[in-house]
């Protein structure tokens, strides 16, 4: 997802500020009415919106931008405080669409209606995906700066050789008989490569994704934890075996960056992840452009199954600054500033065409400029955000929101002990139904505190 991949990126908490535009001190806004602060994430396109706003943004409206850019456990958990406690420290702050439905019912943010209804900023054009998962009780709370999904990204050569004519929309015992006839197939080559950090943005991402198409939840309609037994307990014995039999070694240390070097590297023949990682594999100096075909996240009982995700702009409820950081969420999520990040070519590693903060809107992927580099993938990642199954991500109901996650607060506690367990699992050292044991202890914990 977007989600844990960017802990490649060097894990330094930074207080930097936008261009020319002074540093943010702790006690909040020191410039009056025009100046807002913005705490966001440390990935690339945030550092190149970092980069744009002075010279842009602010030229235009007058507003100075005093940015907190932090590693993400660091800004969520920064986050978290200040929402909850409503200091009004932070105007707006960078969010995903697991904590923006919550934090709006909590009444912690902003409603983005004023925005949504500008038709310069055309909400009709952010893909409807993005729109429901951002939205509370039909009014919209968060306004994307990117999306993605995730799909199934395999070798052409490699499948074509071995006689495998891949279909668009795969099936997960398909994936697994291809990953033993490609494991081995050349020197070095395993069949298939699946996180397996743990992290509940980590490894129970994908797997959870297994779940709910092999006929698994994490919870009931009365918030009976589900989670070693039935369709649960399938999908995740079949993600460990298959990671295990025919996946990278050491795969209980793999997150996005390692499982994108393997298949750059031609360490292996598939890898299912983030859409968001085909502009990498079709880089101009990437060893695998033009060797990568991108098909939907494989399923099994469901007809989709890939997950949902965006880094999304939030206001906060208490901010004194509410127009400014409205005009700021506006610009920031438009199509004029895809613009200027794919006019910015003279810096290859953050701006141009390919790092345009993709996912969020249908015009994207009707620009002749994207769709000259994006080629390969745009129309199956496009596909992938549109089909998420993001209203009924399996064959059930259950209590709450979220394909990849648990829309409540205590996901990140118990689905980071699960999410250790299930690596464990894959390491070998404990059994999957031991690792689901604990699971299920952990998550009916946290269910009887919904009920």
């Amino acid at each position: 997802m977007r989600m844990r991949r960017r802990t490649g990126i060097v894990a330094l908490t930074l207080v930097l500020a936008s261009a020319g535009l002074g540093a943010c001190s702790a006690g909040g806004n020191s410039s009056g009415k025009k100046s807002i602060n913005v705490l966001m994430v440390n990935n690339p396109p945030m550092l190149e919106l970092q980069k744009l706003t002075a010279a842009n943004f602010t030229k235009q409206t007058g507003i100075k931008v005093n940015f907190v850019v932090k590693v993400e456990q660091d800004m969520r958990d920064t986050a978290s405080t200040e929402f909850a406690n409503q200091t009004g420290q932070y105007d707006v702050a960078t969010l995903s669409n697991f904590e923006i439905p919550y934090y709006a019912k909590a009444g912690w943010i902003s409603s983005m209606a004023s925005i949504a209804k500008d038709p310069k900023f055309d909400q009709a054009d952010i893909l409807p995906s993005m729109t429901s998962a951002l939205s509370y009780n039909g009014t919209v709370y968060g306004e994307p700066f990117y999306g993605e999904s995730s799909f199934l990204m395999y070798r052409k050569d490699v499948m074509q050789n071995l006689g495998i004519t891949v279909p668009t929309d795969p099936t997960w015992q398909q994936v697994a008989e291809w990953a033993a006839k490609a494991d081995g197939s050349q020197a070095g080559m395993k069949g298939i490569c699946l996180r397996g950090l743990a992290g509940w943005g980590d490894n129970l991402a994908p797997l959870t994704t297994v779940v709910n198409t092999f006929g698994g939840t994490w919870f009931d309609q009365d918030w009976k934890a589900q989670v070693n037994t039935g369709g649960f307990k399938k999908a995740a014995n079949f993600y460990v075996d298959l990671v295990r039999q025919h996946g990278e070694p050491g795969a209980a240390t793999f997150s996005f960056p390692q499982c994108l070097n393997a298949l750059q590297q031609g360490k292996v023949a598939m890898w299912y992840d983030s859409t968001a990682a085909a502009g990498s594999l079709e880089a101009s100096d990437s060893p695998v452009k033009g060797k990568i075909g991108y098909v939907s996240a494989p399923h099994d009982q469901t007809a989709q199954s890939g997950w949902l995700y965006t880094w999304a702009w939030a206001i906060e409820k208490a901010s004194k600054h509410q127009e400014n950081a409205k005009k700021f969420v506006s610009w920031a999520s438009s199509k004029a500033y895809e613009q200027l990040v794919a006019a910015d070519t003279k810096n290859p590693s953050t701006g141009g065409p390919t790092n345009i903060p993709a996912g969020k809107r249908a015009s994207t992927y009707s620009d002749p400029t994207y769709l000259k580099v994006a080629s390969a993938f745009a129309t199956p990642t496009l596909n992938s955000i549109k089909n998420a199954p993001a209203a009924m991500p399996g064959v059930q109901k259950r209590p709450y929101s979220g394909i990849q996650f648990v829309g409540i607060p205590s996901f990140t506690d118990f689905g980071t002990n699960c999410a250790k367990a299930v690596s464990s699992a894959i390491a070998g050292s404990e059994t999957t139904d031991s690792a689901l044991n604990s699971c299920q202890a952990l998550a009916q914990a946290a269910g009887n505190k919904q009920k």
